[in-house]
């Protein structure tokens, strides 16, 4: 029967088709079918009948293995005649040619044009077949050459065909060992006219690459406002005050070294060496170092206060994590350190605090588990998750394709992913006691505490009013009926309620609220905790039988024993358990043969200790490229969560293997690496290059790095430099997170927790609290702050291994008509009008804060002129004054009736709030002047970093 297409095609579409399809069979002619493929075929086609049943096997034909598959079945005739695909009847057969002997016999199953062509070459090329191999268990250093790829031994595939196909040596570059490059100073000839020499080794091994494009060198250095707004943002996230620019702008006092050394334009370079790398080193020993490198890491771990889901409540003590993570990097701590004690800090020393506060991490992602769910489902989904981001995280791998099939693209068999998950089978969640460090920071406990507690009152009042009219209406009813209890009603006149269990002379509506206010005091009671000494953490161990809703879990006393055995999951299903596994890492990279204890304690030390080994191949490149990344916008890598097939190939591979043995070698050191990137030359040099058009067309992406890449701020970059260019900025570090002025219908709109909804979204109450850096503002899962997420922040689901940059039209409705942004605006303007006294020094000093820079002449006419008449514009049009909201409706769906209920939500906590500057409260030519505050703020020039 003929049918019609769907979907026709174009003439265009047919041609293009038809011509992949001429130059693919074309090229596929010229190159030895590799059986990995043929073999496919059987395992598709074939299999079901010639193989998967050896008591069965149609025809007495068995198609696994070379011998049998050539001998052929119950007509004894050889199937495979090797160089001879016509004598052969197993090509004659897949052809469909011979009306007596067609298969496979459904006309569905028949193999496409592509697939028969596949076969023929085979079996002309003489029917090559490589045996799978002999060892059930491998070790990760079998790796052996073959004509079609590199074979990989492995700790053992699901089939015979996973362990014995072959690999591009290109997609399996990152199990290889991390290779010893050598000295990449040598032969590099210079960049300028004197033709100076790199002295930095990055530059080297770039300009390499760049010379063989043809390309001379790199663009000339950037100016030096340019340079140290670029580096500070990079370091610190922060914008360099106008100051500090001055500072590195101004002439040198002392030359550095004697005029007899060499050319005066020698001696001005070294100078401007020493003062870039002053600078370096100021802001690497800036607290706020930790604070920008720590939201790099927070994004890769997915960090967020709540545990999102339909249980989104607040994780009272993941502030600690957080802060654990800033003192980290600003104590530089060895990177290879700040690993092992995320994975391992309980089994390191569990009376450390900060040890038990960074094994945190694994408690990172998002997690329930109620009443209604099944204990065993949401435990195996933490495991799933945590195996799978340890990989994404530290070794640059995915795991969870593994959990359903062996790895379709990268030498990673199902049996690893699952011995893997062994490592974590005796984690169990515990919120453990650990008292306040000394450099934590604990301020303000006493009054962030008491507004919980308020809250607090309030929901317990509204619940005791409940109460109170339920035993209202049971004592009216007794004394309606003059008994003292029910037991004296006779039975026919009780009433059908059953106001024992508290209901009797409720409405509807009373009981929905009734559920709303016992969740609001979860919740809240929740609030409370993160005042109190514990680490949100974990212990090794078996279950704890932990759930969502309880805010504190101890370690249970005598909590060794046996813990969960965990056992290969067919097509990941928990209701298909196969082979048990033991602890063990993946076994494809060379050095695997890391034991793993079986004991309960130490599995996750051990799996440390492999991590961050000279051998292992994946840990020291992955960091090194994220590095890298935070610096140019792209890694090395530019997939740099996934170094597998399906990730991008590295750029500069024997950069990044240098760079990882550099950190290897200089003590996992973060900040060495960070002065090292920084004091190069590609790093240094301009945005703008002159002959950038030609350029583009040699590197399109600009991989080669001939010219810096520009890069707009990041939200928390945004949001922070805007507080900085107003002066609001509260630069204390540390605590729990601070609950910022959000869009106030998204602040108020109901968030729902299992069944009921979470109190309203209240900001803190002053500026002062408000202002805090981005990094310490409160994140909760399922209300996402629309200001950082129309600019791509990222959720905190998910691992983020690179933040999208965008350009979408609602973000001008967040930078410049938001209420955050019109109170940045006009709180810089009261700045500069008490700071600056004319308007063209207000406007010269806008500049500063803003761009680094003076106003050109022309700037400074139109600003001013500007303000002039936006003067004159608000001297005729007076701001309303508005109030803040003292209750807000709130509704939903009652899920026991389907109905909605509606109740208001008492806000009276609002009442002592500290309001940001309000237009109505300062003078026409202040609100003028915020008008090009606003202006400044959106411009490219401040958005982007060049």
């Amino acid at each position: 029967m003929n049918r019609r297409p769907l979907i026709r095609p174009s003439p265009c579409a047919l041609l293009f088709f038809a011509a992949m399809f001429l130059f693919s069979s074309n090229t596929a002619a010229d190159e030895p079918a590799p059986f990995t493929q043929v073999r496919a075929i059987f395992a598709a086609k074939c299999l079901a009948c010639h193989g998967k049943d050896p008591q069965d096997l149609k025809g007495k034909y068995d198609l696994r293995s070379r011998a049998a598959a050539t001998q052929g079945g119950e007509s004894a005739e050889p199937a495979i005649v090797a160089g001879q695909p016509e004598k052969s009847p197993l090509y004659r057969a897949v052809t469909w040619e011979d009306d007596t002997l067609q298969m496979p016999p459904k006309e569905n199953d028949r193999l496409t044009a592509e697939q028969v062509a596949l076969i023929r070459r085979w079996i002309a090329d003489g029917a090559k077949w490589d045996e799978p191999l002999s060892a059930t268990t491998k070790t990760g250093d079998a790796w052996s050459s073959g004509p079609n790829g590199l074979r990989i031994a492995t700790s053992g595939g699901l089939s015979p065909d996973w362990d014995n196909r072959t690999y591009e040596p290109d997609a399996v570059w990152a199990y290889r060992p991390i290779r010893a490059v050598g000295n990449a100073l040598r032969g590099v000839p210079g960049t300028d006219s004197d033709d100076r020499p790199p002295t930095n080794p990055i530059d080297a091994f770039l300009l390499a690459r760049l010379k063989e494009k043809g390309l001379a060198g790199f663009t000339p250095p950037a100016d030096r406002r340019t340079l140290i707004r670029r580096v500070t943002f990079d370091l610190t996230g922060l914008p360099p005050t106008p100051e500090e620019v001055e500072a590195f702008l101004s002439p040198s006092l002392r030359p550095s070294v004697s005029p007899s050394s060499g050319k005066d334009g020698e001696m001005e370079r070294q100078r401007d060496e020493e003062k870039f790398a002053a600078v370096v080193n100021r802001l690497l020993n800036s607290p706020h170092y930790g604070e920008r490198q720590a939201q790099h890491w927070l994004d890769v771990v997915r960090y967020a206060d709540t545990a999102g889901f339909s249980n989104d409540f607040e994780r009272p003590h993941a502030w600690r994590y957080r802060d654990y993570v800033i003192r980290s990097f600003n104590a530089d701590k060895p990177f290879d350190q700040f690993i092992t004690e995320q994975l391992a800090g309980d089994e390191l020393n569990p009376d450390d605090p900060e040890l038990l506060i960074a094994a945190g991490y694994l408690r990172m992602g998002p997690w329930e588990h109620t009443g209604m769910t099944v204990a065993a489902i949401t435990r195996q989904q933490f495991l799933d998750d945590v195996t799978h981001h340890v990989g994404v995280s530290l070794l640059a791998q995915g795991l969870r394709c593994c959990a359903c099939h062996d790895h379709k693209f990268d030498p990673l068999p199902t049996r690893d992913y699952y011995r893997m998950q062994a490592i974590f089978a005796p984690v169990q969640f515990a919120e453990r006691p650990a008292p306040f460090l000394e450099n934590e920071n604990t301020t303000g406990f006493d009054a962030a505490r008491a507004l919980v507690q308020a809250r607090l009152d309030q929901v317990l009042a509204a619940q005791a009013a409940l109460k109170k009219k339920n035993q209202d209406a049971i004592a009216a009813f007794l004394a309606e009926k003059g008994v003292k209890s029910l037991d004296e009603v006779p039975a026919d006149q009780r009433p059908k309620q059953d106001y024992l269990g508290g209901t009797f002379g409720l409405t509807k509506t009373d009981l929905s609220l009734r559920k709303v206010y016992q969740k609001s005091q979860q919740y809240l009671e929740r609030e409370l905790k993160r005042f109190e000494p514990f680490a949100l953490s974990v212990y090794s161990g078996p279950p704890n039988n932990y759930q969502s809703p309880k805010p504190l879990y101890a370690v249970p006393a005598g909590h060794g024993g046996d813990v969960q055995l965990v056992h290969i999951l067919t097509g990941g299903s928990l209701e298909s358990p196969a082979d048990p596994v033991t602890p063990g890492v993946l076994s494809t990279m060379v050095g695997a043969k890391t034991a793993i204890p079986e004991s309960t304690a130490g599995r996750r030390l051990a799996l440390a200790k492999w991590i961050t080994s000279r051998e292992n191949t994946l840990a020291a490149r992955a960091i090194v490229n994220r590095v890298w990344q935070q610096h140019f916008g792209r890694g090395l890598v530019a997939t740099p969560s996934n170094f597998g097939k399906m990730g991008s190939r590295p750029t500069h591979p024997e950069l990044l293997d240098w760079l990882a043995t550099w950190l290897m070698e200089n003590g996992w050191s973060l900040k060495k690496l960070h002065a090292l990137i920084v004091t190069s030359e590609v790093y240094q040099q301009s945005s703008e290059r002159p002959e950038i058009d030609a350029l583009r067309e040699i590197d399109s992406k600009n991989e080669l790095l001939a010219s810096y890449p520009p890069r707009r701020l990041s939200a928390e970059e945004i949001r922070d430099a805007m507080l900085a260019a107003s002066g609001e900025l509260n630069r204390e570090l540390g605590g729990p997170g601070v609950f910022p002025e959000l869009n106030w219908e998204v602040a108020l709109q109901p968030r729902h927790i299992m069944g009921s909804v979470a109190p309203a979204y209240l900001p803190s109450r002053t500026p002062q609290e408000r202002n805090r850096r981005t990094i310490y503002a409160f994140r909760i899962r399922t209300l996402a702050d629309p200001l950082l997420e129309v600019l791509n922040r990222p959720g905190s689901d998910v691992s983020c291994e690179r933040r999208d940059e965008t350009t979408v039209t609602p973000q001008v409705f967040a930078t410049f008509n938001s209420e955050f942004a019109a109170n940045r605006a006009l709180a810089m303007a009261a700045r500069l009008t008490k700071e600056q006294r004319s308007i063209k020094d207000q406007v010269a000093a806008a500049f500063a804060l803003v761009y680094g820079r003076e106003p050109t002449p022309a700037e400074q006419e139109q600003c001013t002129q500007h303000v002039g008449r936006m003067t004159d514009h608000h001297r005729q049009h007076s701001p309303v004054p508005t109030e803040l909201p003292s209750k807000v409706q709130r509704g939903m769906v009652e899920e026991l009736t389907g109905e909605m209920v509606y109740w208001d939500e008492d806000l009276s906590v609002l009442k002592n709030y500290q309001r940001d500057l309000m237009p109505w409260q300062v003078e026409p030519a202040t609100r003028a002047l915020a008008d090009l505050c606003l202006v400044l703020m959106n411009s490219n020039e401040f958005l982007y970093v060049r």
